[in-house]
């Protein structure tokens, strides 16, 4: 069966965006959080025009190439316009979770709207067998407290923001994780955990 994970850049501090994200301003002020993808000379074989050091290009390529469909919450995808109509992944199909319409959907994207386990329940019927990614930290939230994330990977930055978007809001009770790896690259330490149930 496929497995359902969180991969997202994180500050020291707990952050996944910079100051004051917003539809049409990206993921807030400054790019300290993802510097790394574009500060190497490895080229990703996912994903074009990234070029990372040699140990983040190895992680970075090897969670991509899981992904066979993404979830993302409604903020994520408007922060990050629409992802073009395409996702965030270049191939993988996008679920997008909203108590709203979403106008204008993309031909690889769906409008979910009956909460966070359809949404993963849809995006695994897309994605066969292959994984499904979970993208933003209210999405990622709602999946662990339904019980449903089985790893995490989060790229942590050495930078504190102080301010952006939370990596979780309030969860009901402690997760805890086991480290399966930690690889320390230029500008990024890459840590991957299992959720423990």
């Amino acid at each position: 069966m496929s497995k359902v994970f969180g991969a997202h850049s994180v500050s020291v501090d707990g952050y996944i965006t910079g100051r004051d994200p917003r539809a049409g301003h990206d993921l807030g002020d400054g790019t300290a959080l993802f510097d790394w993808y574009f500060g190497g000379d490895t080229p990703s074989r996912v994903y074009d025009g990234f070029k990372l050091s040699e140990a983040s290009a190895r992680v970075f390529d090897a969670v991509a190439a899981r992904v066979g469909a993404t979830v993302a919450g409604r903020a994520t995808y408007d922060d990050s316009g629409g992802f073009g109509g395409g996702g965030p992944h270049p191939a993988a199909p996008l679920f997008v979770l909203s108590h709203r319409p979403v106008p204008d959907l993309g031909e690889r994207q769906t409008l979910v709207t009956t909460g966070i386990e359809d949404a993963i329940a849809a995006a695994r019927d897309a994605a066969g067998d292959r994984d499904v990614a979970l993208m933003g930290g209210v999405v990622l939230t709602e999946a662990l407290k339904a019980g449903l994330v089985d790893e995490l990977v989060l790229h942590q930055v050495p930078v504190l923001l102080g301010a952006g978007r939370p990596l979780l809001r309030e969860l009901p009770a402690h997760v805890r994780l086991s480290l399966v790896e930690a690889v320390p690259a230029a500008g990024v330490t890459h840590l991957h955990y299992a959720v423990r149930s």
